[in-house]
This record gives C-alpha cells, sequence and structure tokens, in this order.
C-alpha cells in the first residue's frame, strides 16, 4: 500500500497521459496509468488490505483516486460501512472518469437497491457537479429496471444543475432507458411535462441513434425529433 504511488510512477505512460488529459479536461492530476492496470491493482489492494488501504490512503492523483473509489466497490463489507468509505470518496470526484469508472464497480447495489437509492437521493441536488453526476450514472447503471424507471426519468427530468457533465450524463442516462423501455421513454421525450434543456434533449436523441441497440426505423422517427 506504502508503494502504490511508486508503482503509478513506473506504469505511467507520457503518450496514454495526453490521451487521457485529452477525454478529461482541466484535470492536471493524471499521471497516465491504463484501466486494466488500476483494476489490477484494486482488486488486489482489496483482497489484501482493502479496509485499511480506504481507511489511511490520502488519494491526489487520478489514479489514485479511480482505485481507491473501485476498492470500495470490490473489497468484502457491510453496505452501511461501505456508504461511510463513499461519504469520503464522492466529494473527491473531480472528473468524469473517476466518477464513471468507480460506479462500474458498485455491483453490490443490485443486492442492496433500496439502501444505495435512498443514499444517492442526497447528492440529486447538490450544486457539485460531479456528485450530481454520480447519483446520474448509479441510477442509469443500476436503476433503470421495472421498480424503478419511472422515479428514474421523473429525477433526470428534475435536475437543474447547469453543469456539462451532469447534462452529458443525463443524456447517457435516458439513452439507456431507452433502449430497455423505448415506448415508455419515447412518451417521456415527447411529453409536454418534459423540462430538458435543449442541449441535454438533443444530446438524448444523439445518443440514442448512436446505439447499436436502436432500429434504423426508430432512429429515423428519433432524428426527426431535434430541436432547432
Amino acid at each position: 500500500m506504502v508503494n502504490l504511488r511508486e508503482k503509478l510512477y513506473e506504469l505511467a505512460d507520457k503518450k496514454y497521459k495526453e490521451f487521457q488529459g485529452g477525454l478529461c479536461p482541466n484535470s492536471d492530476n493524471i499521471l497516465g496509468v491504463r484501466m486494466p492496470k488500476l483494476r489490477e491493482m484494486a482488486k488486489k489492494i482489496s483482497k489484501e488490505n482493502g479496509i485499511e488501504f480506504l481507511d489511511e490512503y490520502k488519494p491526489e492523483y487520478y489514479e489514485e483516486k479511480l482505485i481507491y473509489g473501485m476498492v470500495i466497490g470490490y473489497t468484502k463489507m457491510p453496505i452501511e460501512i461501505r456508504l461511510k468509505y463513499l461519504d469520503k470518496f464522492v466529494p473527491i470526484m473531480d472528473n468524469w472518469a473517476v466518477c464513471d469508472g468507480a460506479c462500474a464497480t458498485y455491483k453490490f447495489t443490485t443486492n442492496n437497491l433500496e439502501d444505495m437509492w435512498e443514499y444517492i437521493q442526497k447528492y440529486i441536488n447538490s450544486e457539485k457537479e460531479f456528485e450530481v453526476r454520480f447519483a446520474v450514472v448509479m441510477m442509469m447503471d443500476y436503476y433503470i429496471n421495472d421498480e424503478y424507471i419511472d422515479k428514474v426519468l421523473e429525477i433526470y427530468n428534475n435536475i437543474s444543475l447547469d453543469k456539462y457533465y451532469v447534462k452529458m450524463g443525463i443524456a447517457w442516462g435516458i439513452s439507456e432507458a431507452f433502449v430497455k423501455y423505448e415506448e415508455k421513454t419515447m412518451r417521456f421525450l415527447k411529453s409536454k411535462n418534459n423540462k430538458l434543456d435543449k442541449f441535454t434533449f438533443n444530446k438524448s436523441l444523439q445518443k440514442i441513434i448512436e446505439s447499436y441497440r436502436v432500429s434504423d426505423e426508430t432512429k429515423n422517427i428519433i432524428r426527426q425529433m431535434k430541436i432547432k
């Protein structure tokens, strides 16, 4: 654990740092270590000393924050303890990749849907861009199902924080909702109660059109819905 940063320095790739930096503008703390390596390191830490790591490590670099977030997902622990570590982690998210990469490891959510749903509600009305994105992405990853789909669309519809990565997250979530619940999501998009701003609405349509899981016929209908 003590040597984590040294290991990251060793694995750093200058060209990949430039590539990742291009995907995460305004992030100047990237070393340039590829995701498979970060995931491998996070799993190893989780097996050997996950709780100790979460208690003691102070992540600074992009890669360290991502590893920290993934260790929360990979380490076995009761849900109430996991939430305490999320309380520490979510506020230090500073770009979309840390947020989304960590959320993807939170498979424990499927066995704790009610607890996690209640937990992410406190971030929906945050003034911090990546706290809201955390809630948006968690809903997309784990709550587009029969029980929660209506609630998810309603929340997406009422998020008002005017931040780029919040809007992009909502658009992505709506496109995923469309794939799984096409008729319901289409009604939402066409509804007079739709509050999505022009950018988010059109991005939602774009992401639906880009999906290989949507028919060409439906994509043609979606194209006609664009707000000009």
